[in-house]
């Protein structure tokens, strides 16, 4: 009877356990560990409207792959550098979107100018780089993970570790510009790329032409609260400007410094 008993409760138990969702801490590390990383391809990543799947020993339908490479072409091939440029979590799967996801084309807001002559601003956000998406899957419930066993899981498709967005890149990086890095800041004199590891994808783009200068802006944030403006000419960053937005448009007094 003790044995039957037992077993009723494991069978009520178990499911309970397999279902228990993330904690925001567990949440954040993966996002954290994840976000902004580089890795060196060791199969053909091909480009997909549908993430491609990879199940949580590393494994992935190689048949389905060369499909997805024969319709809409390859993201990358071996020993391409790819990032992950978005992280999503899900209750059974971990969604990896690399070098910006797959993209059609600018849509048409994205070509929108407002202006007149050669001050004319084009409005839009596009990211032209051509991508991909994958998916890790786990049946059962996305586990509690470091970083470190998520890349160990991905390394029969991605090599993590020929090249850190934050321990080997860095080094190569002027002393100034790799402290903002490592503070997740922009400062002048960064490139797209830097830009990219420090602060994440802009929210929005604009352009403009100042007395013949070609000049890119990147959004990042939203009111009520900061909102910086990224300006580049050519790769690299010349501006950086923080505004304080609050409700109604009105501006706040600007944060002390650290």
């Amino acid at each position: 009877m003790r044995a039957l008993i037992v077993i009723g409760l494991m069978g009520v138990m178990l499911p309970w356990a397999e279902a228990r969702k993330l904690t925001d801490d567990e949440r954040l590390e993966i996002l954290r560990g994840m976000s902004a990383e580089y890795a060196t391809l060791k199969v053909s990543l091909p480009r997909s409207k549908k993430p491609l799947a990879i199940a949580s020993d590393g494994t992935y339908e190689k048949d389905k792959w060369e499909e997805a490479s024969k319709e809409y072409g390859p993201a990358g091939r071996v020993g391409d550098l790819v990032q992950i440029t978005k992280v999503t979590i899900e209750a059974d799967k971990l969604v990896f979107e690399i070098n910006g996801g797959l993209k059609t084309g600018p849509k048409w807001y994205e070509r929108v100018e407002v202006g007149m002559g050669s001050s004319g601003r084009t409005i839009g956000q596009g990211n032209t780089k051509l991508g991909s998406t994958i998916s890790l899957n786990f049946p059962k419930g996305v586990p509690p993970l470091a970083a470190s066993e998520i890349k160990k899981i991905l390394l029969p498709v991605m090599d993590f570790e020929k090249r850190s967005a934050t321990e080997q890149f860095i080094t190569t990086l002027p002393p100034e510009i790799a402290k903002a890095l490592k503070e997740q800041r922009v400062v002048e004199g960064m490139d797209r790329e830097t830009v990219m590891l420090a602060v994440g994808r802009p929210r929005a783009k604009s352009r403009e032409t100042k007395d013949g200068v070609d000049l890119e802006d990147w959004v990042y944030g939203l009111p009520p609260g900061k909102i910086t403006f990224v300006t580049f000419q050519g790769n690299k960053v010349v501006k950086v400007k923080d505004t304080y937005a609050g409700l109604g448009g009105s501006t706040a007094t600007p944060l002390p410094p650290n």
